[in-house]
């Protein structure tokens, strides 16, 4: 079946572009400020794919556990940076901390479990099936970190006048922003549970569209599929309750009281 899998010419891939010129056309005409945004997005996506082909083209013909376990370090540190750029609120050296733990130690750990325990692989570190999990579990935990930093720090910024006056009856911290920090769990694992809705139904996911076309069986394809949003749900959600179980306490001092 893969001797069928299309190959797509140069200009077939150019023809697709047009979709972004629909796009730049309709925010124009609108008179929305994204036009920049969107041919910088459309350039960094089209120039980062092209360098990762080839990468792991590289990968593929040479595997080895120090490449990929240097691959899958890189990726976690770049999402790392990538949430300190997203977050609007400034973030101080505490805090950051904490968010690259909570990355590390949330999608590390959920990732040998799934690649250990799940799918079982051999040899461990064959980067065609290590590299691709790995992407997508640390790149939707980044997705939901970022939604959690964001809720709980708009919400202690904003509910600020609430969680002192719980302090002064009594609360210890923990108690005065449980409500807050629910909050942020759910904000950020939201999109996960969505994503999980609609499977199926509403779309096909990304990486079954694409072993389907490919030539893989449907059924082997689903079975795939079904295991990695289970992974992805697990790490999303074992990233974010490290995050927010500890991010909250960089609001308070030593004396349980909030900073100014």
């Amino acid at each position: 079946m893969e001797d069928n899998m299309i190959d797509l010419t140069l200009w077939q891939l150019l023809s697709a572009y047009i979709f972004i010129i629909v796009l730049l056309v309709i925010v124009k005409v609108r008179k929305i400020p994204r036009d920049k945004e969107i041919l910088i997005s459309t350039l960094r996506m089209t120039i980062q794919l092209l360098l990762v082909g080839y990468v792991l083209m590289y990968l593929f013909e040479n595997p080895h556990p120090l490449l990929t376990i240097a691959v899958v370090i890189l990726m976690v540190v770049f999402a790392v940076w990538n949430i300190f750029k997203r977050i609007k609120h400034d973030l101080n050296r505490r805090m950051k901390r904490i968010i690259a733990i909570s990355m590390a130690a949330g999608t590390l750990s959920s990732l040998i479990y799934f690649n250990f325990v799940v799918i079982q692989f051999s040899p461990w570190y064959d980067p065609r099936y290590f590299i691709p999990i790995a992407g997508m579990i640390i790149g939707n935990s980044m997705t939901g970190i970022t939604l959690g930093v964001q809720t709980l720090v708009e919400g202690l910024t904003e509910q600020r006048s609430k969680v002192e006056a719980a302090l002064m009856l009594g609360a210890t911290p923990k108690e005065a922003t449980r409500k807050l920090v629910n909050q942020s769990f759910d904000a950020a694992i939201l999109p996960t549970i969505n994503s999980m809705v609609g499977t199926g139904i509403v779309f096909l996911p990304g990486m079954m569209t694409g072993q389907i076309l490919a030539g893989v069986n449907p059924i082997t394809a689903i079975e795939y599929q079904i295991a990695v949003l289970l992974g992805i749900a697990g790490a999303v959600s074992l990233t974010v309750i490290i995050y927010v179980q500890n991010g909250y306490k960089v609001f308070f001092n030593e004396k349980s009281q909030l900073e100014e």
